[in-house]
């Protein structure tokens, strides 16, 4: 009798593309780990030819790029996006999942964050001008490339 043990699948980067600041350093850390990336948008944008990248391009579609990385999210997978919804949707499918600020969506941090986007939507919607949120900075890409690398390493490890 032959017992199958179920293996995990492959580690890798998923990355809500269309406006993230940080693609350049998702490569680095990637290549370094040898990790792959699926780098999905709504348009075509230049990727660096490299085995590893992988672009995919969705339907202008309402959501079509969450949806695809919604499908693809695991216990394996490193998502990347700043749309709280999307991350709460990762999140609940296992999945790692970090702002372009390096600051991670947790199972203990997505309702405070999906609770606090409504608000903030409601206040707009009612005429209130509040204020975007702060201008990326190196110390954000900094935390970024550490967040990253310290998910994957973590990652490897199980």
């Amino acid at each position: 009798m032959t017992v199958e043990v179920n293996q995990p699948g492959p580690i890798r980067i998923l990355v809500d593309a269309d406006a993230c600041p940080v693609k350049d350093e998702i490569y680095k850390v990637a290549w370094r780990h040898e990790v792959p990336v699926t780098i999905v948008s709504n348009s075509h944008f230049r990727i660096p030819v490299h085995p590893l990248i992988t672009r995919v391009v969705v339907s202008d579609g309402f959501d079509a790029a969450d949806d695809w990385i919604a499908e693809g999210a695991d216990a394996r997978a490193v998502v990347v996006t700043a749309d709280i919804l999307l991350a709460d949707r990762c999140v609940k499918a296992g999945a790692t999942v970090l702002s372009s600020t390096g600051k991670p969506f947790t199972a203990n941090s997505i309702g405070a964050a999906v609770a606090t986007r409504a608000i903030m939507a409601d206040l707009r919607a009612g005429g209130d001008v509040i204020g975007g949120p702060a201008p990326f900075s190196k110390v954000d890409r900094s935390r970024f490339l550490s967040a990253l690398d310290a998910a994957l390493v973590r990652l490897k490890r199980v």
